[in-house]
């Protein structure tokens, strides 16, 4: 059984394209992580009463991190995708953070943020610049939120567009491949 973080991405640099793949739906409290040891995903959490992700959420496959994990990526989509769902999207931009485990460890967790590319709500946005900054603003604090439930302290350190996002994509890559060998 192939692992689906190791899944090979269709990463178009031209285009600002790549492949996400959705651990947990958008509105839902449930929070889904993948196991690549059992190739499922499974319950990693629950979000209290009244807190729901905003939009999908799962990972880059091939990718990884500063936190060692396949980098997060935020998708805006107009319907929920559902647990597994494989989707081509077009990276508009990242929330680069830095985040502080219990134990005092701080290590590079950033967002990307991107669309489908099936989206009709949201096909013309390309970059963060055209989102509505409210709804920036939202995911931010729902990030910083998030992670406070968790024990975990979320500092916002910076807002970037599709290119700086691609970059971080690519170094992702990289260290996957790195790892790999």
């Amino acid at each position: 059984m192939a692992d689906l973080s190791a899944f090979p991405n269709r990463f178009d640099r031209k285009k600002g394209e790549c492949c996400a793949i959705i651990e947990t739906p958008k509105n839902r409290r449930n929070k889904f992580d993948y196991d690549p040891e059992s190739n499922l995903f499974k319950l990693g959490g629950l979000l209290p009463e009244g807190m729901i992700f905003p939009f999908d959420f799962g990972f880059i496959p091939s990718t990884l991190g500063g936190d060692g994990d396949p980098l997060d990526v935020m998708v805006l989509m107009d319907e929920p995708a559902h647990v597994g769902c494989l989707l081509d999207v077009r990276i508009i931009g990242v929330i680069e953070a830095k985040q502080t485990q219990e134990d005092g460890k701080t290590e590079t967790n950033d967002r990307l943020l991107a669309v489908s590319v099936h989206s009709y709500q949201h096909q013309q946005i390309a970059s963060l610049e055209e989102l509505n900054p409210a709804i920036l603003e939202q995911l931010e604090q729902f990030f910083v939120s998030y992670n406070k439930l968790r024990g975990k302290k979320f500092k916002l350190k910076n807002q970037a567009g599709p290119k700086r996002a691609m970059t971080i994509i690519g170094k992702g890559m990289e260290a996957f491949k790195k790892k790999h060998k």
